[in-house]
């Protein structure tokens, strides 16, 4: 039994993948709650599935790239709950779920962008073929300077639609396709450690600078 989650964007999402198919998705009710609400997810899906702790067999989780503080949650969850149960767990790019989504549910056609939300008035931004598969990116930077006539997959299109004019598709990541995709041996699997494009928002603060 495959766990999958994604903390990549303001509301978490959590699946179970059984060999099959998907068993169970769920997608947190509260935006930007995600220490709050991972766990209590997890433990969700679990119980209207059946399945305990011991069932699970390895996690996949998003690695963004999104805010600092939802991926720490997400990716230090998945790291904890496979060394516990000694399971495999892997990392996901959370625009390629976006993109193979949209390339199977028939949202494109061709050549596309997924762009979704970098906060501080920016997108993160990668290209993909029809099937799905990344040509180039992730890379962030201000909507007018990536802007395009393209087809966009997530909520970038809906954030900028001066810039991104011409939107399809799925909106955010969703856990039962980033659970399916593991499963069929379709993504590109990373080690589960947050992908920033950028230092992030909240720093330690440095030492104070000698005065002579």
């Amino acid at each position: 039994m495959l766990l999958a989650f994604d903390t990549a964007t303001p509301l978490v999402t959590v699946a179970l993948h059984d060999g099959t198919d998907v068993v169970v998705e769920l997608v947190a009710e509260r935006a930007m709650k995600h220490a709050e609400q991972l766990a209590p997810l997890i433990d969700r899906a679990m119980s209207e599935s059946g399945v305990s702790r011991q069932d699970l067999t390895s996690i996949a989780a998003g690695v963004g790239p999104g805010p600092f503080t939802g991926l720490r949650v997400g990716l230090v969850t998945a790291r904890t709950l496979a060394f516990v149960l000694g399971i495999s767990v892997y990392g996901v790019c959370s625009l390629d779920v976006l993109a193979v989504e949209a390339a199977d549910s028939g949202a494109v056609d061709g050549e596309f962008v997924v762009a979704t939300d970098a906060r501080r008035k920016e997108v993160y931004l990668a290209r993909y073929d029809a099937t799905g598969a990344r040509l180039d990116g992730p890379i962030v930077g201000k909507p007018a300077a990536l802007a395009t006539h393209e087809l966009v997959v997530g909520e970038g299109g809906a954030l900028y639609p001066d810039a991104f004019s011409n939107r399809t598709g799925p909106a955010a990541p969703s856990a039962g396709w980033l659970a399916r995709m593991v499963a069929d041996g379709r993504a590109e699997l990373h080690d589960p450690e947050p992908l920033y494009l950028r230092r992030p928002d909240v720093e330690a603060p440095r030492a104070p600078k000698r005065v002579s």
